[in-house]
């Protein structure tokens, strides 16, 4: 959520900075015109109980019943007003709130403006795609061969964008899960195993709720939402609290299955364990001082770089525009495996600064120093792999001619020194 006191300073460059996310800026006259409503009720209110303050003095003063009487029953009329107009504003805040969380986090200035992904802008790219001296294949022809893969029982268990891993494919995920919560941990990271499923209210802390609610899953009659990343319950683990200063940063990582209603269109991406309604995926996060924060993203990214390189597989990273830079992201940082069976880069990890947007939200805030006035913190995530583009991504470039697939050196000894899935 956006500070209203931007809102109310600034309106014209705060709509400028949505044009550029191409969010339409007509949402920023509504809160405005919410907040002048919300003030001139507040102005009546005040009026009218210092008219009934005052009146009630001079009643205390009478001494004719009659008066007396006459001026009560004028004081009940304006308490009937009073609280009239306390359900009105209750209703405009309301109103306002709800307007302000439909809003988008503003790009931040090094971002570069576009309107969509091809306006992207690749800043590295290390290692070069392997030269195989056979055609690489995709991993749906490999898996399946292999039988690590099972596609036709995962729809029959679960319906289409569903799949079962089997034998050495459940155990190439194992470990990759596993290698990248103890690299995480090793870069400094503190692991948390989070519940699978939160109340609504951290849903819309996170900056799920309303814009996604399309996109998500939940259980109507117990009130929970199914996580559609470890960002929801990270987000939330401090909300409503106030953190000490010798606390920040804090840096966690997490792991859980990750579940989304993937809308796509007939033919696109539809082959595959690339999208999927139900995926696993291991998370970085910070709360850290507002002042640190884009150090803090470098330094997240370098993360994300480092696991990228570790694979051993050619990886690239690029600054994401205005137009295709998240809902409550200031500036984004994709890191794109390449899949040389599919003939495309694909992302494992986004890298992001929120700064205060989901903070806001959730209420999470620090004191600089004890006895100071309470801040907001911001927060980063970044992905530290989502797991099935990062199996792709093995499984097409460690492939051999004979359709075998060798293992990266960082998991073999989670794979039981296992060098080759045959």
């Amino acid at each position: 959520m956006l500070d209203i006191k931007l809102i109310r300073e600034q309106p014209d460059f705060v709509k400028q900075q949505l044009a550029r996310a191409e969010a339409d800026p007509s949402s920023i006259d509504a809160v405005l015109s919410f907040d002048e409503r919300r003030r001139a009720l507040l102005r009546e209110v005040e009026t009218l109980k210092a008219e009934r303050n005052a009146v009630s003095k001079e009643i205390s003063k009478m001494k004719e019943a009659a008066e007396r009487d006459s001026k009560i029953a004028a004081m009940r009329i304006v308490g009937d007003r009073i609280a009239a107009l306390d359900r009105e504003v209750a209703e405009v805040e309301e109103q306002q709130r709800m307007t302000m969380l439909e809003i988008r986090n503003l790009p931040h200035p090094d971002v570069p403006t576009g309107p969509d992904e091809d306006h992207n802008v690749v800043i590295a790219q290390e290692g070069t795609p392997r030269d195989l001296d056979f055609s690489a294949r995709p991993h749906w022809e490999l898996g399946a061969e292999l039988g690590i893969i099972d596609f036709e029982r995962g729809v029959k268990l679960s319906g289409s964008r569903f799949y079962v891993l089997t034998g050495l494919g459940a155990k190439l995920q194992r470990a990759l899960i596993q290698w990248l919560l103890d690299l995480h941990v090793e870069q400094g990271y503190r692991e948390v195993y989070t519940p699978f499923v939160v109340k609504e209210q951290c849903m819309w802390n996170a900056g799920q709720l309303p814009k996604f609610r399309d996109n998500l899953y939940r259980d109507e009659d117990a009130r929970l939402w199914l996580v559609p990343t470890a960002e929801v319950p990270v987000t939330n683990l401090y909300a409503d609290e106030i953190l000490d200063a010798q606390q920040l940063p804090i840096h966690l990582c997490a792991y859980t299955p990750c579940f989304r209603r993937e809308q796509m269109s007939a033919g696109r991406d539809v082959r595959g364990i690339k999208r999927g309604h139900q995926f696993d995926k291991v998370e970085m996060y910070k709360f850290v001082r507002p002042e640190t924060s884009y150090d803090e993203l470098e330094r997240l990214r370098a993360d994300a770089e480092a696991t990228c390189r570790a694979l051993q597989i050619p990886f690239r990273t690029k600054l994401l525009c205005t137009g295709d830079t998240g809902f409550g992201s200031t500036k984004t940082y994709d890191m794109e495996l390449w899949a040389p069976g599919q003939d495309e880069w694909l992302e494992v990890s986004s890298c992001s600064n929120v700064e205060a947007f989901q903070a806001r939200r959730a209420n999470v805030r620090y004191r600089a120093e004890p006895g100071a006035k309470p801040e907001y913190v911001h927060t980063l995530n970044g992905s530290g792999l989502g797991i099935p583009r990062t199996m792709i991504a093995i499984m097409e470039n460690y492939q051999q001619a004979d359709g075998s697939i060798r293992v990266p050196d960082v998991l073999r000894p989670y794979m039981g020194s296992i060098e080759v899935i045959r």
